[in-house]
C-alpha cells in the first residue's frame, strides 16, 4: 500500500489516507495482460499496461507504481533494458521490479538479481496466485525485506 497526505492537511500533510497498490504491468502479449490485469483487478490492485519496455519506461514516472511486473522477451526494448534504465535512473531506482518470463535458467535469475529485482515469476504461471505473489512482495518490502527477496533469486530452483 502506498500512503498519502490528506487534502487540507496543512503544511505537515495531515492525517494519511491509504491509496491502491499500483501495479504497472509490462508484457507484449495481449492475452498475458489481460489475464493479470483481471486477477490482480479482482484483488483490488490497480493496473496500467504497457506493451513493451519504451512504453513502461513513459509510463511509470507519470503512474508512479508500487511495483512494476516486467517480461523479458519483448521487441525494441526488452524488460533487461527496461530494469537497467529505471535501476540506472534515481528517480525511479527505488520501484520495485518483479520479472515474468518464460525463461527460468539460473543464467536469468542471476541477472535478475543483478538488476536489483525482487521477484521472478516463471511462465506459464497459475494467474490465481499472481496477485498473493504481488502483495507478499510489497508486504516484505514494506517489513524491510527488500534485499533479502533480491537474494533469494539466485537461491531458487
Amino acid at each position: 500500500m502506498r500512503f498519502r497526505p490528506e487534502p487540507g492537511g496543512g503544511p505537515g500533510g495531515g492525517r494519511r489516507v491509504e491509496q491502491a497498490t499500483r501495479v504497472l504491468l509490462v508484457d507484449d502479449e495481449q492475452a498475458i495482460r489481460t489475464i493479470c490485469r483481471v486477477n490482480l483487478e479482482s484483488d483490488g490492485m490497480e493496473v496500467v499496461e504497457a506493451a513493451d519496455g519504451a512504453q513502461a519506461l513513459e509510463l511509470v514516472r507519470a503512474e508512479s507504481p508500487s511495483l512494476v511486473l516486467l517480461d523479458v522477451m519483448m521487441p525494441d526494448v526488452d524488460g533487461w533494458t527496461a530494469a537497467e534504465t529505471l535501476l540506472a535512473d534515481p528517480e525511479t531506482k527505488d520501484i520495485p521490479v518483479v520479472f515474468l518470463s518464460a525463461r527460468a535458467a539460473p543464467e536469468d535469475r542471476l541477472r535478475a538479481q543483478k538488476l536489483g529485482a525482487v521477484g521472478y515469476v516463471v511462465k506459464p504461471f497459475d494467474p490465481l496466485d499472481l496477485a498473493a505473489t504481488i502483495r507478499g512482495i510489497l508486504e516484505r518490502i514494506g517489513r524491510g525485506e527488500r534485499e533479502q527477496l533480491n537474494r533469494d533469486l539466485s537461491e531458487r530452483d
